[in-house]
């Protein structure tokens, strides 16, 4: 990134996202010999407990990829045995991966939805609830945390729940990480991360390109990252953390969904649109964040955060000519930039009431986004893929300004309770500036609303055991991907959509039978009205519409523990019910602007497969032979909401192996390889729901090879 740029970003600097206290939670400690599960501070429910306390799902995932010999390229390589969220990695860099938390998301048609994320407590969702994590660096990492259920909605605009990854900190002595990886379909990955102690200053710096020629035809791709994380003490308890982000993203091409005819002849070829069209996309994202933090005299803090970033994107669809020559559709090829940030402010206390410890947090904040988005026609001439005439140009704003209390307070010994209260104001304003006589002027605005409770009571029978049981309201507003294009065919943007508002409860239980183990179980139920679903999904175009009742419900179990010195397994599996609980009319075939045939109350929702998990059994140490096996599965998905159109539900095995030489005091060789789909094993990643040309499917990879080396110094 230019020192220019920089200096810009900084001078820019606005905001910041929802933050949250410390809290201590328990992580699996390096595997090899048993050692008890240790101490981290994490952000799950700003407040300082450690997370067998927190009265919510949380799941807590020291990042590692090495130890499993992958190449730290995608967010799902992080998540084996985490129960209730999905990642799917669609091969498709042009859309991001697909992750979905008990079924919300699941609609994503690129990136991701209904989900708050976060990096380094920096926002990687866009103020209108819009999501990606194609720059979450996992060479950086230090954690990520999963929260589930009902206290997730004291984030905000989402419904499912939160991701945060968490950079380590810099160590006490220089330590640097070269690492390259090579395998199959011509991919490879270059990176190095330093991290250190310079003064009152420790630093955490990582850059990284990753090249790949694509499991499919026309899926290639070339992605440039780097991060920095810097934290300064500044004494007297106060410091300073700044993170610094770049992703350049600059070809990344789409070969988008096959038809199931396709999938079964070949599922490594593209749809001939992608061809025809050559649909891809490009990325360039850079953003800046800033956190200060000071004691507020004995008993509590101050905590204050501004970020700022710059997001440009560029994206070649393959809509039909036909259809881009309608005056009022604005194109083939979309190219929104993006300008965001925003700004926090937290103040916590903790103190005594009744004999009981209590802390309380309140905090209030905004963000912005200004996003000036045109369209062109994807052809000039005869010739298709190429930038053509200006057919859209209009200002996407999005303003919201929030406030949240949260109360906490063990009033008993074995009885504790915590509150929490949510108010978010959420404006969207679009300025129309492409006017002509056959294409109107379509500005508008809308705004939408909410005050959001949460309450959860915890029960604690001995040491190592917590119930708890909680409820929460939650909403999510359309973001500008969805209000976009009207479902009508009308011109203008859908702001006749609804915000989605959702009840959410959960029962749960903590169970630490041993220092080396932990295991986890909860119950959940989301009821949601006016759910945000696909309406019709045509050559890369999408729309949206409400539908009146929709539940989820169902259980999450994990494991987490050292079976034997130097074996360790981690586990995680989700049942889930999602179904429409009211009818309503649908699309079928394409075009189709008038849905005509009924959804019968009861029927499941598409892109959410019953049944999930994921498990891996690992043997070694930190030096030495270390040997790994991963089992991934989903049951059947229906991909449309009549469910006619289904992707078979499958079993994938991995196997690593790796050998870890030491050549000095603290220099380190690793050498690796990795097999993935162990049994050859054909399976389909992900589903486009509601495709209206029934190209629902997006074939994952058969068997493909890994070979990596790591040396650290």
């Amino acid at each position: 990134m230019s020192s220019r740029r920089l200096r810009r970003m900084a001078s820019a600097m606005i905001v910041a996202a929802s933050p949250c206290a410390a809290v201590y939670a328990q992580q699996t400690a390096p595997q090899g010999n048993a050692t008890t599960l240790s101490a981290v501070q994490v952000n799950a429910s700003r407040m300082g407990m450690p997370p067998i306390d927190v009265p919510a799902a949380l799941s807590v995932v020291r990042v590692a990829p090495s130890e499993s010999g992958e190449a730290g390229v995608n967010l799902s390589e992080t998540l084996v045995g985490v129960p209730g969220i999905l990642a799917r990695d669609r091969q498709n860099y042009a859309q991001d991966e697909q992750i979905s938390i008990r079924g919300f998301g699941s609609r994503s048609t690129f990136g991701v939805r209904s989900i708050r994320l976060y990096l380094d407590g920096v926002p990687a969702t866009l103020p209108d609830g819009q999501g990606q994590v194609s720059h979450f660096m996992l060479d950086t990492a230090d954690r990520v945390e999963v929260l589930r259920g009902p206290f997730s909605v004291l984030y905000g605009n989402a419904s499912g729940g939160v991701v945060q990854m968490w950079s380590a900190p810099g160590t006490s002595a220089p330590q640097t990480t070269l690492g390259v990886y090579g395998g199959s379909d011509d991919s490879f990955r270059y990176s190095v991360d330093t991290r250190g102690t310079v003064g009152l200053m420790d630093y955490n710096v990582a850059a990284s390109q990753f090249l790949s020629g694509g499991y499919r035809q026309h899926s290639r791709v070339n992605r440039q990252s780097a991060h920095a994380r810097l934290g300064f003490d500044l004494g007297h308890g106060q410091s300073l953390t700044v993170v610094v982000n770049h992703l350049n993203q600059p070809r990344a091409e789409d070969p988008m969904g096959l038809t199931k005819a396709q999938a079964t002849a070949d599922p490594r070829q593209a749809s001939p649109a992608a061809l025809q069209f050559d649909t891809r996309k490009s990325t360039r994202q850079d953003q800046l964040g800033v956190i200060y933090e000071r004691p507020a005299g004995d008993d509590g803090q101050w905590r204050a955060m501004v970020y700022y970033g710059e997001r440009e994107i560029t994206q070649y669809q393959s809509i039909p000519v036909t259809t881009q020559l309608n005056p009022l559709q604005p194109g083939g090829v979309v190219e929104p930039n993006t300008h965001y940030g925003g700004a926090d402010l937290r103040w916590s206390h903790r103190g005594q009431l009744a004999g009981g410890d209590y802390e309380f947090v309140l905090g209030a904040g905004g963000d912005y986004q200004r996003q000036h988005r045109l369209g062109y026609e994807n052809f000039v001439g005869t010739t298709l893929g190429v930038k053509g005439r200006l057919r859209r140009d209009e200002d996407d704003n999005v303003d919201d300004v929030d406030a949240y209390a949260q109360w906490y307070w063990h009033f008993m010994p074995s009885w504790a309770l915590m509150l929490g209260l949510r108010h978010d104001d959420v404006r969207f304003d679009e300025h129309d500036y492409y006017i002509t006589p056959r294409n109107p002027d379509d500005s508008g605005s809308v705004d939408y609303s909410a005050t959001t409770p949460v309450l959860a009571l915890q029960y604690r029978p001995g040491d190592a055991l917590r119930l708890y049981a909680s409820y929460g309201e939650g909403f999510e507003t359309p973001s500008y991907n969805e209000l976009g294009y009207r479902s009508d065919g009308q011109p203008g943007l859908a702001f006749n959509l609804r915000p989605a508002r959702s009840h959410n409860y959960e029962a749960g239980l903590k169970w630490q039978p041993a220092s080396t183990m932990a295991f986890d179980a909860a119950l959940f139920r989301a009821d949601t009205r006016d759910e945000l679903a696909i309406a019709t999904s045509v050559n890369g175009r999408t729309t949206y519409r409400n539908v009146h009742d929709t539940r989820r419900q169902g259980i999450e179990l994990s494991f987490d523990g050292q079976l034997a010195p130097d074996w360790h397994l981690i586990a995680g599996y989700t049942h889930l019910q999602a179904q429409f609980r009211s009818g309503f009319l649908t699309c079928v075939g394409t075009p189709c602007t008038t849905p005509t045939v009924p959804v019968a109350s009861g029927s499941r929702m598409p892109g959410v497969p019953e049944d999930y998990g994921s498990l891996r059994l690992q043997h070694g140490g930190d030096t030495g032979w270390r040997e790994g096996i991963t089992l991934s599965s989903a049951g059947m998905t229906t991909a449309n909401d009549l469910g006619t159109a289904t992707a078979a539900g499958y079993a994938v095995f991995d196997a690593d192996v790796a050998y870890t030489f030491v050549l000095g005091e603290k220099e380190r060789l690793q050498l690796s390889a990795r097999v993935d789909n162990l049994t050859d094993r054909r399976t389909i990643g992900s589903v486009i729901v509601n495709d209206g040309n029934g190209r629902y499917y997006e074939p994952a990879p058969g068997r493909t090879w890994l070979f990596g080396a790591r040396l650290s110094f």
